[in-house]
């Protein structure tokens, strides 16, 4: 087993998954190729270009606060209901806004492994 193989099996071992056969691990390069979505992308910067002219730019001083937590969670629950991938792109803009200009009395960068994953349907 090479240490690619034992680094891979370890991770899937930590997510809760069964060990895979040794196979050599994908390198850096094409994971950052097959791990995105330009299209997706593209569909987010339309739409923060059109939300820096309706509701202000990124960042911007003096820009008003908005309830950007229950506006995600209620995109989301339309998407599951309807299917409209237009919400998923509004939800992850929300994100990204919430993320930059987040007003959270406790916002911080604590990057862990929480051992909550997502589960197969």
């Amino acid at each position: 087993m090479t240490l690619n193989n034992y680094i891979h099996n370890l991770w899937l071992w930590k997510c809760g998954l069964p060990e895979d056969e040794p196979t050599l691990l994908p390198d850096l390069e094409s994971l950052r190729e097959t791990e995105w979505s330009p299209e997706f992308e593209s569909h987010m910067r339309n739409r923060l270009i059109m939300g820096g002219i309706r509701y202000g730019l990124l960042r911007a001083e003096g820009k008003p606060q908005y309830d950007r937590i229950n506006s995600i969670i209620n995109r989301l629950n339309k998407y599951r209901t309807d299917g409209n991938l237009e919400h998923l792109v509004d939800s992850a803009n929300l994100c990204l806004c919430e993320f930059e200009e987040c007003h959270h009395p406790r916002k911080h960068w604590g990057p862990q492994d929480d051992t909550e994953h997502t589960t197969k349907i």
